[in-house]
């Protein structure tokens, strides 16, 4: 059975009475043009899941509030966690990578400690605890149907009347003497903090935009500094993005490698030897596609030409083929097919990569996808058409 302390905490209302910080515009986009990525938000929580309800790793155990006991959650990430981590990295059960809505405490966190509101995807809730190790805070967690801050946010699902709900929810006036939230800057898009003020007594500060900073913020008495404003998209930033990326597309790919080979056969002279060279032939150049769309140009996406993701990936895909091409000794239309099914598969790719990043917004995306889609089944037409042309009429 895990430990039950009780922890009252001491009252210091002298926490900063700082009026809300006005979000950036850049982080007020309109309803219908905010950040969104990933798949549709998932089932709301049931009424009845309370937080550590099942008796979670990272729960070290339970605190003794005015309203009942609270789960502690440890700030260092274990085994269980960086696995669970690493799995949705990689697109398994990411959907699903969610803990139970409500308040959880980290440290000794007592009636003055500041409350931090997150959201329930496992990963951004991670995030959250890594950084507050030595801090004594509470942590309400909402229920964003699995779904990070900032997608969720463009969702509606971290919304002004989720923050209220889980405020009331978690009677959280009982738990703590002071009426301060702090949201992380990226949930601007769907609270509005004097709807919150309004409703439920609490006012909203703003903080940072990264984890890392909230140490600082806190520390310097709630003070944003200008770079914890600044959203960065840095190399390893757009790395991290990439296996969730290719996981994307390897699923299609168990239905698409054998079709190549299909295609492959196609010919006036079929014999196993030819078809496993032109099948191999094919394959490279989707992988070669998968390569440049998802690793290549997210890698190398500030120095690529346009603002369109779809024509960045046409070009990575370009010298994709063509490396594939010469790699491969390839001539002839064959070689030019390889090419084209590279570039097509690469601004797919690539396309694809634009809910993942700050760059777009919804209708961005729809934009890009109103242009870059005729023009990659194009590209898949003439593969096809000069693929099997080439061998009967050229």
């Amino acid at each position: 059975m895990r430990e039950i302390i009780t922890n009252k905490g001491s009252c210091d209302c002298g926490v900063s009475g700082m009026a809300g910080l006005p979000p950036l515009p850049m982080f007020q986009p309109e309803p219908d043009d905010a950040p969104c990525c990933g798949a549709p938000p998932g089932p709301p929580a049931s009424e009845d899941e309370r937080p550590g309800y099942q008796l979670c790793p990272f729960v070290e155990r339970f605190v003794e509030t005015p309203i009942g006991q609270t789960p502690q959650v440890a700030s260092a990430l274990g085994v269980v966690d960086h696995f669970g981590s690493l799995k949705a990295r990689l697109g398994i059960n990411r959907d699903q990578y969610r803990i139970a809505p409500g308040l959880y405490s980290v440290g000794v966190a007592g009636s003055g400690s500041p409350v931090l509101v997150t959201a329930n995807y496992k990963l951004t809730f991670d995030a959250l605890r890594r950084e507050l190790a030595g801090v004594d805070a509470w942590i309400l967690v909402l229920d964003t149907r699995g779904v990070n801050v900032w997608c969720a946010a463009g969702k509606k699902t971290f919304s002004t009347e989720e923050v209220v709900r889980q405020v009331q929810r978690a009677r959280l006036e009982e738990i703590v003497c002071h009426r301060q939230l702090i949201l992380p800057q990226l949930a601007a898009p769907g609270v509005a903090a004097h709807r919150v003020r309004k409703a439920c007594g609490f006012t909203v500060v703003w903080g940072p935009i990264r984890a890392a900073d909230l140490r600082a913020f806190l520390s310097s008495d709630q003070q944003v500094e200008e770079g914890m404003r600044q959203l960065t998209f840095t190399m390893a930033e757009r790395a991290v993005l990439i296996p969730v990326e290719i996981s994307l597309i390897m699923k299609p790919a168990l239905w698409i490698l054998p079709a190549l080979f299909v295609l492959a056969a196609v010919s006036p002279q079929v014999s196993p030897g030819l078809v496993w060279r032109r099948g191999l032939d094919l394959a490279l150049a989707f992988g070669g596609g998968v390569f440049s769309g998802a690793v290549l140009m997210p890698l190398l996406l500030p120095w690529l030409p346009w603002r369109s993701f779809y024509l960045k990936g046409l070009l990575t895909g370009l010298l994709g083929g063509l490396a594939v091409v010469v790699g491969r000794g390839g001539m002839g239309w064959d070689a030019v097919s390889m090419v084209l099914l590279c570039m097509a598969v690469s601004s797919y790719a690539a396309m694809n990569f634009t809910g993942a990043t700050p760059y777009a917004s919804p209708s961005g995306v729809e934009k890009e996808m109103r242009r870059g889609i005729p023009i990659q089944i194009a590209a898949l037409l003439a593969t096809v058409a000069l693929w099997v042309g080439g061998q009967f009429w050229l």
